[in-house]
């Protein structure tokens, strides 16, 4: 895939380090058994950004806010976080609600994430992709992308979109 001289141009005015959150949301997950999350974390490192905050919470609306909100807002003395990455919560059943969370929450919704993902997913898994619900955006000035919770959803999305696109989208959030 060739990439046109002006998205070149874009990407190489932004930055090559940067700081993320990463969150998976999971009613039976531990960092002993989130590979998915910790999948994230060896990825992101290995393309030299760093990991400001990491987290488990459960399917549960309030507390997913309260983790994006925290990292969005950082206290006086804290780095600021470019980036949050989700795995968790984009099935279909009753528990799964990240989607509706942070669709909620979002201020500039990235359509072409979730659509890109599903795309590239079809090849993997067949029509069953249709069962993500894999969403991103920007809340506020802060990327927010959610990966479905599996490790092999977690590494497509990772090294297909996130980790090739992540400094420019950020970049372009980050204009005055």
């Amino acid at each position: 895939m060739s990439i046109s001289p002006s998205v070149a141009e874009h990407r190489a005015d932004a930055p090559s380090s940067l700081n993320l959150a990463v969150l998976t949301v999971s009613d039976t997950r531990t960092t002993a058994t989130d590979s998915s999350g910790a999948l994230i974390v060896q990825l992101a490192e290995a393309a030299g950004h760093r990991i400001i905050a990491r987290a488990i919470v459960p399917d549960e609306p309030e507390d997913q806010r309260a983790f994006f909100e925290a990292q969005s807002r950082p206290g006086p003395g804290e780095p600021d976080v470019h980036a949050i990455l989700v795995t968790g919560g984009t099935g279909i059943s009753p528990r799964d609600r990240t989607f509706e969370t942070v669709s909620a929450l979002l201020t500039r919704p990235l359509p072409g994430f979730g659509e890109l993902f599903r795309m590239l997913s079809y090849a993997e898994i067949g029509p069953a992709c249709i069962l993500s619900r894999a969403v991103g955006g920007l809340m506020g000035r802060t990327v927010l992308l959610v990966m479905p919770g599996s490790r092999a959803a977690v590494e497509l999305a990772m090294t297909k979109i996130i980790l090739p696109e992540l400094p420019h989208l950020v970049h372009e959030a980050r204009k005055a």
